[in-house]
């Protein structure tokens, strides 16, 4: 338990990391990688796509959930059956039985690139917890409190482990420090985080 209501399931995803790898390349090749733009203009260092029945996006109209991909014109691709199975298993193994995600952001950092302090606060119904995937290089996930400016920790994170939040946590801000350099036997030179929400 890395604070009440969030759990890291060290190794937990590494039995799907097969299947979840080949369908990775389905649904970038029906949805490419790309960076989106934040509300005040900036571009994201971390590239981003989507699947589900909604995808989290990010522009000038600012952040919100949509089941069309903008560059495609075409709904998000579906969420593979083993995605459905990781994110369930995981969220019942952090005492959160009976999660369906509708949606899973994929994040793909190059070294140098990080993930601000940020709360998943786009959902519908925050009962839902959030399952986090982490592949390929490790990093460093920050994980601190409701208000900004709350102490953070900081936790190695590596290939197959999971972090699962929700309840009292489910709106902590968390983030991920700069990405260092390395290469992964499998990822090579990157690191790729399946998010899993209920957000509709």
């Amino acid at each position: 338990m890395i604070a009440p209501g969030a759990v890291l399931l060290r190794g937990f995803a590494l039995p799907f990391v097969d299947d979840v790898l080949a369908a990775l390349g389905d649904i970038s090749a029906q949805a490419p990688f790309r960076h989106m733009t934040t509300p005040w203009g900036a571009e994201m260092s971390v590239a981003m796509t989507n699947c589900g029945d909604a995808g989290w996006l990010t522009d000038r109209a600012g952040y919100r959930y949509d089941g069309t991909d903008p560059e495609t014109g075409q709904p998000w691709p579906a969420m593979p059956e083993c995605f459905l199975e990781l994110a369930s298993r995981a969220a019942e193994r952090a005492c959160y039985p009976g999660f369906v995600p509708d949606a899973c952001l994929i994040n793909r950092y190059s070294p140098g690139t990080r993930l601000t302090l940020h709360q998943d606060s786009d959902e519908r119904d925050y009962a839902h917890p959030i399952v986090s995937v982490s592949l390929g290089l490790p990093a460093i996930f920050q994980f601190g409190g409701p208000k900004r400016r709350d102490p953070l920790r900081n936790f190695p994170v590596r290939h197959g482990d999971v972090v699962v939040w929700g309840g009292p946590s489910r709106l902590a801000y968390h983030g991920v420090a700069e990405l260092k350099a390395g290469e992964h036997a499998l990822l090579g030179e990157q690191r790729i985080n399946l998010t899993f929400r209920h957000a509709l």
